[in-house]
């Protein structure tokens, strides 16, 4: 409820609500850049240390439909305050982590606390502005949610390089303690609602079944996949827990989601689709610093600038999306975004090792172009079509199923870069005879067998090698999934009404 108060104080609020919305967004890339080495500070394999990036996006996807009830039941400027102050004392936990299972830990309380921050931002500053004005605050929502995938590459690299990948954490705590003041001195005190019926039953299930599923695909590669009891375990755990989620919802009058939801085909559509850029946005952001620190040899402040070009593609794509929305249809933009993405994708299957820094900054920004032109779009289908008391229900389905696709791919993609290594790594070795003469003869000097220097230099290019092959696997598989996704675009239906976007629906 909006009082004289928040209304006086709209700029401060504004600033404030940007604050902790810019925080958040910059923990979802700045980190992504000092994951090498946050991998040697803690002692991690390759597998392993893409839990630090999985961690906090199923822990925030649970807890999404979680935070509008518990806003409800314990008034929104509480949940605000908590959220806020939270996320800050996790971030100080994740920067002190001296091992792998605490800044996992960490990483998890992270974001169950920063979960309700994109929605509780976007609800507030609706609330405060008047309806003629609800699309400039959007707008200026919008800039504070994409200035992290901007800002984060470099700045992580900054202080990775120049100090400690610990400041990537650490950054939060002035810019978390300006947003809790501003948030506590400048919201007025909270109306209570009384909060609808929450299902436990089906939120418990629905995060067992995601929390063991994510534990499949985060330990298969490290644990020989089903020739492991542990795995077995897990994925029967996951398959319970879908189980009973799904004959609960079926069943019961109160489900965790409202069935009207799943009747309507933009929505189920675009949910699905939502899963699917979910993972090609973030498996890309996830995968391209470490093979630039890794295989190209780039310092970690090089990564972080080349990486940036993304979000500036993407910030230009979403200032220009806003526009067309209403004037051209929707699909075709969709359609846009997508054939723009298989266009990047089909630049980085041409990546070698012998590159400049163009192609990633080439690929970078069209890639950036072309999700720019997906997120906006799809979230404006996706409730065109629902009633309206169902938005902020449906908005926590459709945050929650594109950060599972998020968590999937970049685990999936990560273990399908380990495995195809070394596969590709057996392969090349294989052609490699040392026996041959001819062989021995055209090998460079550094590669001399007969020396032990030689043989290891030899072995670490040919994994270099393999592991180059098995990322460019990775953009070939992320390119099908392009593809692939382009004829659900026909399942869509139109806005009934220009301009029918839904505002508070999450573009982060």
């Amino acid at each position: 409820m909006v009082t004289q108060h928040d209304a006086k104080n709209r700029w401060p609020i504004t600033i404030s609500i940007m604050l902790a919305t810019v925080m958040n967004s910059l923990d979802t890339t700045i980190a992504n850049v000092a994951l090498p080495h946050i991998q040697g500070s803690v002692s991690a394999s390759p597998e392993q240390i893409t839990w630090v990036l999985t961690s906090y996006i199923v822990s925030a996807a649970i807890m999404t439909p979680l935070s509008g009830w518990l806003a409800d039941r314990i008034g929104r400027k509480r949940m605000f305050l908590i959220s806020i102050g939270g996320f800050t004392l996790a971030s100080m936990l994740c920067a002190a982590a001296t091992s792998l299972p605490q800044i996992v830990l960490f990483r998890v309380l992270q974001g169950a606390f920063g979960a309700a921050l994109i929605p509780l931002s976007q609800a507030v500053l609706l609330d405060i502005n008047p309806p003629q004005k609800h699309g400039q605050a959007m707008a200026i929502w919008g800039a504070g949610a994409i200035l992290g995938p901007i800002l984060g590459p470099a700045l992580g690299g900054y202080f990775t390089q120049n100090f400690s990948w610990r400041l990537c954490f650490y950054i939060n705590l002035p810019i978390g303690i300006l947003a809790f003041l501003g948030v506590l001195f400048f919201i007025s005190g909270d109306h209570l609602q009384r909060a609808k019926k929450f299902d436990f039953l089906g939120f418990g299930m629905l995060t067992l079944f995601i929390a063991a599923f994510q534990l499949v695909l985060d330990r298969g590669p490290s644990q020989d996949w089903f020739h492991s009891r542990e795995i077995w375990t897990e994925t029967i755990l996951a398959a319970v827990g879908l189980w009973v989620f799904v004959v609960h919802a079926l069943t019961t009058d109160h489900p965790f989601f409202d069935k009207a939801l799943m009747r309507d085909r933009n929505f189920v559509t675009a949910s699905i689709f939502g899963f699917f850029i979910g993972i090609l946005l973030f498996s890309t952001m996830a995968l391209l610093p470490p093979m630039m620190q890794t295989l190209m040899g780039y310092p970690v402040m090089t990564s972080g600038l080349v990486s940036m070009p993304r979000g500036v593609g993407s910030f230009v794509a979403m200032f220009f999306v806003g526009r067309l929305i209403g004037k051209v249809d929707t699909r075709l933009i969709l359609f846009t975004g997508l054939l723009i993405s298989t266009v990047a994708l089909m630049q980085m299957m041409r990546f070698d090792l012998s590159m400049t820094v163009w192609p990633f900054i080439t690929s970078g920004v069209v890639q950036g172009l072309g999700v720019g032109l997906l997120f906006v779009p799809l979230s404006t289908l996706a409730f065109a079509t629902i009633p309206a008391h169902l938005r902020p229900e449906g908005s926590s389905v459709y945050t929650l199923v594109r950060n599972l696709g998020s968590s999937v791919g970049i685990s999936i993609m990560n273990a399908l870069v380990v495995a195809n290594t070394q596969t590709m790594h057996a392969a090349l070795a294989a052609k490699v005879v040392l026996s041959d003469a001819m062989t021995r003869a055209t090998l460079p000097a550094i590669f001399n067998p007969a020396t032990a220097a030689g043989i290891t230099a030899l072995n670490v290019e040919i994994t270099r090698q393999g592991s180059m092959v098995a990322f460019i696997d990775d953009f070939k598989l992320m390119l099908i999934i392009t593809i692939a996704c382009m004829p659900m675009l026909l399942l869509l239906r139109r806005p009934r009404r220009a301009g029918a976007e839904p505002l508070h629906a999450a573009i982060d």
